[in-house]
């Protein structure tokens, strides 16, 4: 027999009051949005999908309620609705599916939502990583893209977390298949980006970013004219040049290859739609929320 949870001290039960009243408050301003027009009901379904107080506050939301907020809506009428587009009466938004959403933004003559694809490049040392996971701190709703890899795992890596670890047959067929966003092959091992799960996630208005080499930049920005293109660079050479050295894990033939190999990927900074200096890590991270 299972022993039932501890009970909550003081300041627990304080904590979650008052994240209670907030989320309360949170979905009461929204309606109140959706009845004067000021919220877009596309934006409240995204919001809805984030992983974040606000996401969950709006996940938790009936999707009978949300409806009946819309003038000259009440709950027999978004009851109505809901039954013609296949939504069941006690349905939550964090229960909608995409095709039920989009039904919804259809009925009221919304289009469905589209998220922004953003492409970070830059050159090896550069610091994307870090800059990455500060901008995921930033803006929890941001997808990053997981590419596919033929290589094997490394100490410690986690298949779909790190990379797709793929066998090369399953790579190549999806090479012929037009599978891929991007792909290219170095240093003996092939890696690309799957194309679908991008895709889907811009349909349901998630932004997305992709981390990839100044090669896939390239194929991505031709099969998606519509990708925002951001190069990171350091803020001078001998900063970069400091950075690899610092590493302490190759020796200067390997150090050197990536410096050649960085000094063209720096001649190619002004092929993007911006340039972001990481001479702060929170700064830079800032002005990548701002092109999402």
């Amino acid at each position: 027999m299972s022993l039932p949870p501890p009970p909550l001290t003081a300041e627990a039960r304080s904590a979650a009051g008052a994240r209670g009243v907030a989320a309360r408050q949170l979905r009461a301003s929204v309606r109140a949005g959706l009845r004067d027009g000021t919220v877009r009901l596309a934006d409240v379904l995204v919001d809805a999908r984030r992983d974040d107080d606000r996401g969950r506050a709006l996940a938790r939301m009936r999707v009978v309620d949300l409806l009946a907020s819309f003038p000259r809506i009440g709950p027999v009428r978004a009851a109505a609705l809901m039954e013609r587009v296949g939504i069941a009466a006690n349905r939550r938004l964090g229960g909608l599916g995409h095709h039920q959403a989009d039904a919804l933004l259809e009925a009221f003559g919304e289009p469905p939502p589209s998220g922004r694809l953003v492409v970070l490049t830059g050159p090896s040392g550069v610091g994307k990583g870090t800059v990455v996971t500060h901008l995921r701190r930033m803006r929890p709703d941001l997808w990053v893209s997981v590419s596919a890899t033929t290589r094997a795992p490394r100490s410690g890596e986690v298949d779909g977390v790190d990379y797709l670890f793929w066998p090369l047959e399953r790579f190549a067929a999806t090479v012929r298949e037009g599978g891929f966003l991007e792909w290219a092959e170095f240093a003996g091992h092939r890696y690309g980006t799957p194309r679908e799960p991008v895709a889907e996630r811009l349909r349901s208005g998630q932004p997305v970013l992709l981390e990839i080499e100044l090669q896939g930049a390239r194929q991505v920005r031709a099969a998606m004219p519509e990708a925002v293109t951001v190069f990171l660079a350091p803020p001078s050479w001998a900063d970069l040049e400091s950075r690899l050295r610092g590493r302490g894990t190759e020796d200067d033939a390997a150090i050197g290859r990536r410096l050649a190999r960085a000094r063209e990927e720096l001649s190619a900074a002004g092929e993007f739609d911006a340039v972001v200096v990481n001479d702060d890590v929170v700064r830079a991270a800032a002005e990548l929320v701002d092109l999402l």
